[in-house]
């Protein structure tokens, strides 16, 4: 049985991500820090709840201990909770909005990634998927002919930007431990707001998590794809 944790596991991406990997059979954690919506979610989806706020240290060492009790290892991490800060231009971006973004898109990352370390490797083939976006991508939103570039959102990107290096260096400097990022394409969730033509269903931006989160162990580390494939860093 492969052991998930899914983070941000209550909404959007997330959920959609626990209840495709739970559908494969992987016994899921589902963290959330709202203690409510999180079980309430787990019991619909069939996953383990798991109280974890990404930006406490406390809530995120309980959550290990509880994995460590119940398992003794775990299979697969997914980076997946994060926060939009909206439209916030050049103007208008300050340290404090760069903050409060970083603090769950970045440090809590960072934070979980290093907590689970020693779970990961009680695993036999452990995988870490950082759930990012091509709007941190310099190949991408320099590139004229992709929509991307017509957005100018300093603190979302500059997050993503971060999480997509620190994929490649933990990729570099875990030995053993799969490590890749992946943009879910534009999907209809409230992180945003949007819906309508173009934007697509949860389920199928979720899908490119699994598919990451379930891939055979000789797929490479290091590697930053979408549905179509890989993408520029």
């Amino acid at each position: 049985m492969t052991i998930t944790l899914v983070t941000g596991g209550n909404r959007g991406l997330g959920r959609e991500t626990v209840r495709q990997l739970a559908g494969l059979g992987h016994t899921v954690y589902l963290g959330a820090r709202d203690v409510a919506l999180g079980r309430e979610a787990a019991a619909e989806l069939g996953a383990r709840f798991v109280p974890l706020d990404v930006t406490d240290d406390d809530s995120v060492a309980a959550a290990v201990d509880a994995v460590r009790r119940a398992e003794g290892r775990l299979d697969v991490l997914i980076n997946n909770a994060g926060i939009f800060e909206g439209m916030v231009g050049a103007e208008e971006a300050d340290v404090a909005t760069l903050r409060r973004v970083f603090e769950v898109n970045v440090f809590g990352a960072v934070r979980v990634t290093r907590a689970f370390l020693p779970l990961l490797r009680a695993s036999a083939a452990p995988v870490i998927v950082n759930v990012s976006s091509t709007l941190g991508s310099f190949g991408v939103v320099t590139d004229a002919g992709r929509h991307e570039s017509a957005f100018v959102l300093p603190v979302y990107g500059s997050a993503k930007a971060a999480l997509n290096m620190l994929t490649v260096q933990y990729a570099k400097g875990l030995p053993g431990i799969r490590v890749n990022a992946v943009e879910p394409g534009l999907t209809a969730t409230d992180l945003h707001g949007l819906s309508g033509p173009g934007i697509q269903p949860v389920e199928q931006g979720a899908k490119t998590i699994v598919q990451a989160a379930t891939a055979a162990p000789e797929t490479p580390t290091g590697t930053f794809t979408d549905a179509k494939g890989p993408l520029p860093w």
